[in-house]
């Protein structure tokens, strides 16, 4: 009961603030709202403080003024068009996650508690703040090593871990409502999207696990000579501090500093997206928040990535269905873009199979007419989205967050080459993963896969033999026996088994014959 009053204590804040910055119920949809629900909206707040701008830009301004939890949870709206719309993700996308920074002294103090040492013991020197945004800061320092070396110190706010858990339990208990009384919030299934953001802020929240994910894209990326993620100090790490090796080089903010670093832009935007696409499709684990800010290039052309706090991360099934959704756009081969995506089972197969193709070749179609600057693939994926809303998609957070970063890192390749051909660009990375996983090679590795299973069968035939022995005897004793929870199990199986289980089973069968001949 106190957390449900709490939660509307917090609530009746939120939309106080965003009432104040006509961004409740925005005065472009204000006709469609019944009247005593405006009237709500403006006992709220009859003083509106900024009514300049779009529905969009009023509400990333009240989201930004609300603080920490707000504008995380805006970013994540804006990878939403299904929530908001296109117009409105879009305007979020310009939030920004920039605070000022706290005190030096509670840095230092913070630092200390956390290494459980003197600040002197740990570093020789270390300055003010470089950076700030909504959870944490950033200092450069030296090490107090023989040899000092220059490093970047994240320290989380001071409290920053109780603002969040109290606001995530007001959103949580907000979209619970939201989904009891509303059939499109339960298609949009907004638990699941405060879900998405209370993990990815659990991560955030622990330096250790940013340190975990450079550490782990390091070395899954070590193949790649053209990129390089700054290894963790872990002597000088801890849940609320991350010390990196500092990373020297040209922003990609400024294309003129990088050609004054002799660097070519255009060489360096496709470099972005190959090592983007790279991560996303061969390996399944990204870099999700890859803007100008966090992209820098050294000295030896090499692109250097900090801030590790978001990663996305797309299992074996979501990669195939990118590369061939994407491919297939590629190829215009709209059929088979609409087949997998009732193989995977994103659309229900109430839907036509050509149906779909044919909205996907009216996304598709308009592209080819157009001048390659003119060409998005971020936009493709945003109409996507929305035209499989229309066939009952759910929404896919795996997906979701590949659609967002696919967007930043779209903007920054153009911002560095206005002229590129994104599908051009991309072709090298999408062909490398239909070669690697669709190719012979993948055939044999399958075909190697399953000879082992059957080795394993093999292996494990004597036992299956001395359990048919056993199932005989009790057969012949009376009747097979088994344990209540055991019937229940099989039981429960049987009615959840699936036309692949099925499969499985025929084939374990066969191989036990096939077996069983060869011992004659």
């Amino acid at each position: 009961m106190f957390r449900a009053v709490r939660s509307l204590r917090r609530l009746f804040r939120i939309a106080r603030t965003l009432a104040a910055h006509d961004a409740l119920v925005p005065r472009e949809y204000a006709p469609r709202v019944p009247p005593a629900f405006r009237a709500a909206v403006w006992l709220l707040a009859p003083r509106k403080k900024d009514m300049a701008g779009t529905p969009g830009t009023r509400l990333a301004k009240a989201l930004e003024s609300l603080g920490p939890s707000a504008i995380k949870f805006g970013q994540l709206l804006a990878t939403r068009p299904d929530i908001l719309g296109a117009a409105v993700a879009r305007d979020l996308e310009t939030l920004q996650d920039r605070l000022p920074p706290f005190p030096l002294a509670e840095a230092r103090r913070a630092v200390e508690a956390e290494l459980d040492a003197p600040i002197e013991n740990r570093f020789s020197r270390f300055g003010e703040a470089i950076a700030a945004a909504s959870i944490a800061q950033v200092h450069e320092a030296e090490t107090d090593d023989e040899v000092p070396k220059r490093v970047a110190v994240k320290v989380l706010r001071p409290g920053i871990e109780t603002e969040f858990a109290r606001d995530l339990e007001a959103f949580r208990f907000a979209a619970a409502i939201a989904e009891r009384l509303s059939v499109e919030a339960r298609r949009l299934r907004l638990v699941a999207v405060v879900d998405t953001l209370a993990a990815s802020v659990a991560l955030e929240l622990d330096l250790r696990m940013e340190a975990a994910a450079a550490s782990e894209l390091a070395e899954r990326m070590a193949s790649e000579t053209q990129f390089r993620v700054p290894a963790a100090d872990w002597t000088r790490t801890g849940k609320r501090v991350l010390t990196t090796e500092w990373i020297e080089g040209a922003s990609l903010r400024d294309s003129a500093a990088l050609e004054a670093a002799g660097h070519d832009p255009k060489h360096i935007a496709r470099l972005v997206l190959r090592v983007f696409l790279t991560q996303a499709l061969r390996d399944g684990f990204f870099h999700a928040d890859m803007h100008p800010g966090n992209l820098f290039v050294d000295a030896q052309g090499r692109l250097s990535a900090v801030d590790f706090g978001i990663m996305g991360r797309l299992d074996a099934r979501m990669r195939r269905f990118m590369a061939e959704t994407l491919g297939g756009f590629l190829a215009r081969d709209y059929k088979r873009v609409a087949e997998i995506h009732f193989e995977v089972g994103f659309v229900p197969g109430t839907h036509s199979v050509e149906s779909f193709a044919q909205a996907l070749r009216a996304i598709g179609e308009p592209i080819f007419g157009l001048m390659a600057r003119d060409v998005s693939m971020a936009r493709l994926l945003e109409q996507l989205f929305e035209t499989t809303r229309r066939f009952d998609m759910e929404a896919q957070p795996q997906l979701v967050l590949l659609q967002k970063t696919m967007v930043v890192v779209e903007g920054v390749a153009r911002g560095l080459d206005p002229e590129l051909d994104i599908w051009e660009a991309s072709r090298p990375a999408l062909e490398a993963w239909m070669v690697s996983n669709l190719g012979p090679e993948a055939r044999l590795r399958e075909a190697a896969e399953g000879v082992s299973t059957i080795g394993r069968l093999a292996q494990n035939l004597p036992q299956l033999l001395k359990n048919a022995e056993l199932i005989a005897e009790m057969l012949a004793d009376g009747g097979l026996r088994l344990h209540p929870e055991t019937a229940h199990a099989i039981a429960d199986a049987q009615v959840k088994r699936t036309r692949h289980v099925r499969i499985a089973l025929w084939l374990a069968a066969g191989a036990l014959g096939f077996l069983a001949l060869g011992q004659l």
